[in-house]
């Protein structure tokens, strides 16, 4: 009896420094990753251990050391742990592998002489980007809430935005937190207790949490702008982000097409990089970022600065489509023929191009990827049929046969790079015949006649300014011979 009361408090001293006596010790994990509930024991010597799970003291492992026998029950609770159970002989700590979000709950360790118990909390963590304006919800893949469930929706720093009491039907929207920026916008699934905010800004963007007894799911919301802007090459242009000033802490990234980075910017540490190497240094000395906003300016557009910008702070991203065109002007004499040229040398294999007409009017498209030229001939009552050609190679267009009709603008389009062509025909100088030949022949001879009289005019004049320097020569000289 002794030896027993000696061993009890033997065993009692060992766990109560690692849990303390029926201590219940809160762990975390995220879905998809391992856990390990520790037993607190550094060996297992002579007992018999047994884990449960659930108020409904569950048993879904054991260890008889003097049996060295270890059981699993990999068929309780609709198999949900089977094939992710693992026991340390040597200590009896449990292991679950790839969690979900059924294994969240109480666990409990049981043996002779003491026992352990575990709350389990399995976060998931979702991503999910929305285009400003739309609506999104926050789906926590729940087909059904048990009646007992209570869910609390926060935001960001732990503001409650939403609660759900499935037992007592109640759900409650506060509109009035974080300056009432939800108002109006919550809505909660009765079955689920699902989240679905509406009309979504960038000011959404952020750390959304779900906690649902053992349960917690993390959303991560970025809300991304789109803005479509068009500029003259040569010109330069500013991506605004709509901002009057950035916070302390943030960092803001600037990254084009295929996401290479182009610009940065630490507020807190005051320091901006701009990286002048990336895509073959197309961007060197033309990039600035403003230190107030972190709005990008490009100066200097060139026709491969089109494309697609994204700019990610926090949780906010902004995305610029940027069309870049240039402007031609072409003339050209009636009757012949004109190529419309891109400039380019070659196309991509993914290109598209697209020529339109005056109001709008497509006249021709080609598909590069397959091969597939098309001329719309019937479009403004067939005036160009059987007189448009495109090159394979460059897209270029080309008009044959021009009349005064084709004069006009003309505009293409090809991934976010768009030129424009002024295009004027002027009418044949040979168009008048015999007509216009007598026309400049007598104006040639009229142009002849008044030289003729002008010269004639000049030498009469001059004459008469002699023959008065004679005259006046002479009377000076008879007085000079009376005297």
């Amino acid at each position: 009896m002794f030896l027993r009361l000696v061993l009890l408090c033997s065993c009692l001293w060992r766990l109560d420094g690692v849990f303390g006596v029926n201590g219940v010790w809160p762990v975390s994990v995220r879905e998809g990753d391992s856990v390990t509930l520790n037993s607190g024991f550094t060996e297992v010597k002579g007992d018999e251990i047994q884990w449960k799970f659930g108020y409904l003291i569950t048993l879904i492992a054991k260890i008889n050391k003097r049996a060295d026998s270890f059981t699993v029950y990999d068929d309780v609770l609709d198999g949900r742990f089977r094939d992710r159970l693992k026991l340390d002989n040597q200590t009896g700590s449990l292991t679950i592998t790839d969690i979900t979000m059924k294994h969240a709950g109480y666990y409990k360790i049981v043996t002779n002489y003491a026992r352990k118990s575990f709350d389990l909390s399995v976060y998931g963590v979702k991503e999910i980007s929305v285009e400003e304006g739309d609506s999104v919800t926050l789906d926590n893949d729940l087909t059904e809430m048990n009646n007992e469930d209570r869910i609390q929706w926060s935001f960001e720093n732990g503001s409650v935005i939403a609660e759900y009491n499935k037992w007592a039907n109640k759900i409650t929207v506060f509109d009035d937190v974080l300056d009432g920026r939800f108002r109006d916008r919550l809505k909660l699934d009765n079955q689920t207790g699902s989240l679905t905010i509406t009309n979504i800004t960038t000011t959404d963007s952020g750390v959304y949490k779900l906690d649902i007894n053992y349960m917690q799911m993390i959303f991560t919301l970025t809300v991304y702008g789109v803005k479509e802007i068009s500029v003259e090459e040569g010109d330069s242009v500013t991506l605004d982000n709509d901002l009057t000033e950035m916070n302390n802490e943030d960092r803001i990234q600037w990254s084009f097409e295929n996401g290479s980075v182009i610009a940065e910017y630490n507020k807190w540490a005051n320091k901006i990089t701009v990286f002048d190497d990336v895509l073959d240094g197309r961007f060197r000395d033309r990039l600035k970022l403003d230190n107030q906003t972190g709005s990008l300016t490009i100066t200097n557009i060139t026709t491969t600065d089109s494309g697609v910008y994204k700019l990610d702070i926090n949780y906010m991203q902004m995305i610029f489509t940027l069309t870049v065109y240039g402007v031609k002007e072409i003339s050209v004499e009636e009757g012949d023929s004109v190529t419309l040229d891109n400039d380019l040398t070659e196309m991509n294999n993914e290109d598209r191009i697209q020529w339109s007409f005056e109001n709008g009017s497509v006249i021709a498209e080609y598909n590069k990827w397959a091969n597939k030229i098309t001329v719309f001939d019937d479009v403004l009552d067939g005036r160009f049929r059987d007189r448009l050609k495109l090159n394979n190679q460059t897209g270029s267009l080309t008009i044959t046969n021009i009349t005064t009709t084709d004069s006009g603008v003309y505009k293409l389009d090809i991934n976010y790079m768009q030129m424009i062509f002024t295009l004027t025909v002027y009418e044949s100088t040979d168009c008048c015949g015999s007509t216009e030949a007598v026309i400049r022949l007598v104006l040639a001879a009229l142009v002849g006649v008044a030289t003729v009289i002008i010269l004639v005019y000049d030498i009469r004049s001059r004459r008469a300014e002699q023959d008065q320097a004679h005259i006046h020569t002479s009377g000076t000289m008879e007085q000079n011979t009376e005297l």
